[in-house]
């Protein structure tokens, strides 16, 4: 008689899968797929590296200007891509569920998963390449970095997981939570600093967990960055595990929904 496999085993053989999975679509889906990856926060830290220059600012915050654009956007795109990868995991694994083993859940989690380690290498060679250049890139803390970036991706994937939720239940949804990712683009500090703008819109504007996140992780680079007032991890992380655990009930409740065609 064959013995039962252990739960803990099943379930990390479907998450191995799964993440072989998602790697090979994600670099190999289409031609140069793993260059675009790489190059879409380079448009974007050169795009915003060419304006501040223009306008012949050097420092925000005590900060380098350039470090400044690179590790707001990159914290920023760490958001943004962990949370659009887990809103459509549910879709772009839908003929997964036919096994049993297969979770809704375990498709979103190793989307997030895949996305951290994609960006973690995506951010080491653009830090990299910024300090040969001649910037000083290697950050002051790492540990708050580190915890902060880690606070960011938590709030991607409680995003992701209750957008998929809601968009199964309201597909016309997807229009808007596609469309919210740009003024949370604006309104995170990653592009413009925070701190120039006057309360109480300052105030309005940290409302938004993104926003300490990016300022969190500045300061993790750079000792002696002036980050906004009353930035705070522990509300980064109240918003990204509430999220998480909204997500994970409407995950539970709507379990028929997500896997139905």
């Amino acid at each position: 008689m064959a013995r039962a496999r252990n739960p803990f085993a099943v379930t990390f053989a479907v998450w191995q899968a799964l993440f072989m999975r998602e790697a090979l679509h994600r670099l190999f889906d289409m031609r140069a797929a793993w260059l675009w990856l790489m190059m879409e926060p380079l448009l974007h830290i050169g795009f915003f590296a060419v304006v501040y220059t223009a306008f012949r600012l050097h420092a925000v915050g005590g900060m380098d200007t350039a470090v400044w654009i690179i590790v707001g956007l990159l914290t920023f795109f760490l958001f943004r891509r962990t949370g659009i990868q887990v809103m459509h995991a549910v879709d772009s694994n839908r003929a997964s569920f036919a096994y049993r083993q297969v979770k809704p859940f375990d498709a979103a989690l190793v989307r997030a998963v895949l996305e951290a380690f994609l960006m973690s290498i995506i951010a080491m060679v653009i830090l990299t390449t910024a300090t040969l250049l001649g910037r000083e890139t290697v950050p002051a803390d790492p540990l708050l970095a580190m915890f902060a970036a880690f606070g960011v991706w938590l709030c991607g994937l409680a995003y992701g997981l209750v957008a998929s939720a809601l968009m199964r239940l309201v597909p016309e949804l997807k229009h808007i939570f596609t469309i919210a990712m740009f003024p949370l683009y604006l309104l995170s500090g990653a592009i413009w600093p925070i701190l120039s703008i006057p309360d109480p819109y300052r105030s309005w504007l940290m409302i938004n967990p993104i926003a300490h996140g990016v300022e969190a992780v500045r300061m993790g680079f750079v000792e002696y960055y002036h980050a906004v007032p009353g930035v705070s991890l522990g509300y980064l992380y109240m918003c990204g595990i509430a999220g998480l655990l909204l997500g994970l009930l409407l995950y539970r409740r709507f379990n028929l929904q997500l896997v139905m065609q």
